[in-house]
């Protein structure tokens, strides 16, 4: 736990105690408070109600006296309603305070029907004391007397029990103050007992964390500042975790470091002059180098530039491949084309056939109706001549129509046959247009792939001859840098020489010396 966590939770807990002690203080004095506002607004209240009504009643046996002896007495008259009225008031007010006591509550009842036939009977006896002052006196005294003597009796032992309540509450408000009272005393040392142990444990934590007296801590630490470290650091022999502890380790520690320094300072100085040889051997390697790159990047220059000039080439073989290859495609759809027409002429001629076949028909059958027709005209003799010369001319130009049939039968049939061969000469044309232009394309093809690998070796060229030109950059950088780090070795071992001198300042331990034992009261 920190330092700073103990000290804060041991002055809340000091806090806490001296708050519970003023907490219990101030709550013991409202419950008295609260015991004595009972005792007033209960107990006296009721006393007091109660003794009321005993010197009313007092006041009105006086008064009704008064008015049998002096009916004429008007002060009287009044001297009874007032303490009647003060009865009254006196009852209600004690019943209203002892209803939570049903033994009380029930007496107070009592006294009010005893009251209310006390009522009725000076009543009476205040219109006899006008009429006959004698019948007044005896009902006085052996009327009314007696029911007042019951509530006397009544009230006389309400007076004597609430007394005793009275007090017994005093006592008990004495006691329990004696007893609050003795609690906040014991309480309040309880807090200043805490707060004592509190800071004798809160002193003995500091102590066991600085290790010794504060005063001897800082001047160990001003004897570090310093860079004295000829000295011991005095600690306890069970001592892991103080800040003493803890400096004496970093002494120790420093003492390693700082020796460690001086030993690296000396290498660093033998180092830095290996390192200035070794960059002017690094500087020359470094210049041939650079003159190497330049001869290759001026090789790869005249490479690039044939290479180009290749890819150019490639780039127009590839281009009239693909011109050849369109032309090759429109002459094989102008052969498909030329195909298709062939076809549908043949179709028609072949159509046109069996239309001379119709034709054909219709001449032979025209040819036998003139046969017949000049048969019946032979029949009809004279009167059929002329029919007969109708049917032969009829008949001759059938047989014209048939003989031309024929002849244009034979005609399209050898057209057929021409247009049957040229299909066929058309359709091998077409399958070697198919054949030139796969030629074609797979020559097209192959042109492209040798542009794209032309390209491809371009750019190959181009990005080695970049990296010879960077490779050229870096070497010269190189050998700028192989400059800087001459000059860098240089500055090295001038700063190695100065923190050498630098580090001298450091005092070691000497047997002989030592700082007082500071250690002081440490409770461990």
């Amino acid at each position: 736990m920190k330092l700073k966590t103990r000290m804060t939770v041991g002055m809340a807990l000091v806090c806490l105690s001296f708050i519970s002690a003023l907490c219990v203080a101030m709550s013991s004095m409202l419950n008295i408070r609260d015991r004595f506002d009972v005792f007033l607004m209960r107990d006296q209240a009721t006393l007091n109600a109660v003794t009321s009504l005993y010197t009313n009643g007092l006041q009105m046996g006086q008064a009704l006296r008064n008015i049998v002896l002096d009916p004429k007495n008007q002060a009287a008259y009044k001297n009874l309603d007032d303490s009647r009225k003060g009865f009254s008031d006196a009852l209600a007010a004690s019943a209203e305070l002892t209803r939570d006591d049903i033994a009380y509550f029930q007496k107070i009842e009592e006294i009010a029907g005893l009251s209310q036939q006390q009522l009725q009977l000076q009543k009476k006896i205040v219109e006899l004391a006008a009429s006959d002052p004698d019948k007044a006196i005896k009902a006085l005294t052996t009327e009314e007397t007696p029911v007042w003597r019951r509530i006397r009796e009544q009230v006389l032992a309400l007076i004597k029990t609430k007394n005793a309540d009275v007090g017994k509450s005093k006592e008990e408000m004495d006691a329990f103050s004696k007893r609050m009272l003795m609690l906040s005393i014991a309480l309040g040392a309880v807090a200043a007992l805490t707060g004592l142990v509190i800071g004798y444990w809160l002193i003995r934590n500091v102590m066991i964390l600085l290790g010794g007296e504060p005063a001897y801590a800082v001047a160990v630490s001003q004897r570090i500042s310093g860079g004295d470290f000829s000295y011991d650091v005095d600690v306890t022999n069970n001592d892991r975790s103080s800040l003493l502890f803890s400096m004496r380790a970093m002494q120790e520690r420093l003492i390693d470091m700082i020796s460690g320094i001086r030993s690296s300072a000396n290498r660093i100085s033998i180092a830095t002059n290996e390192i200035a040889k070794g960059n002017m051997d690094l500087s020359s390697r470094t210049e041939e180098q650079a003159s190497s790159l330049e001869e290759t990047a001026s090789a790869m220059e005249e490479l690039t530039s044939v290479v180009r000039q290749n890819a150019g080439n490639a780039d127009q073989a590839n281009v009239l491949a693909l011109s050849a290859t369109q032309v090759a495609v429109e002459g094989g759809k102008l052969v498909k084309d030329v195909v298709e027409t062939m076809n549908q002429i043949e179709t028609s001629a072949k159509k046109v056939v069996d239309i001379i076949s119709v034709i054909d028909g219709i001449a032979f059958q025209t040819n036998i109706l003139a046969l017949n027709a000049a048969v019946e005209a032979a029949r009809a003799g004279e009167g059929g001549r002329g029919f007969a010369v109708v049917a032969s001319e009829v008949r001759n130009l059938a047989q014209r129509s048939a003989v031309a049939a024929k002849e244009i039968k034979q005609l399209i049939d050898n057209s057929v046959d021409t247009v049957e061969k040229g299909n066929k000469l058309v359709q091998q044309a077409g399958e070697t247009m198919d054949n030139v232009v796969s030629g074609i394309e797979r020559v097209s093809s192959i042109v492209g792939e040798i542009s794209a690998s032309s390209h491809e070796q371009t750019k190959g060229i181009e990005q080695v001859n970049q990296a010879i030109i960077q490779i050229d950059d870096v070497t010269q950088q190189n050998a700028a840098l192989v400059e800087e780090a001459a000059a860098a070795a240089q500055s090295l071992r001038h700063e190695a020489q100065q923190l050498t001198s630098m580090v001298r300042i450091f005092q070691f331990l000497d047997e002989n010396s030592s700082l007082p034992n500071g250690r002081g009261a440490v409770v461990t």
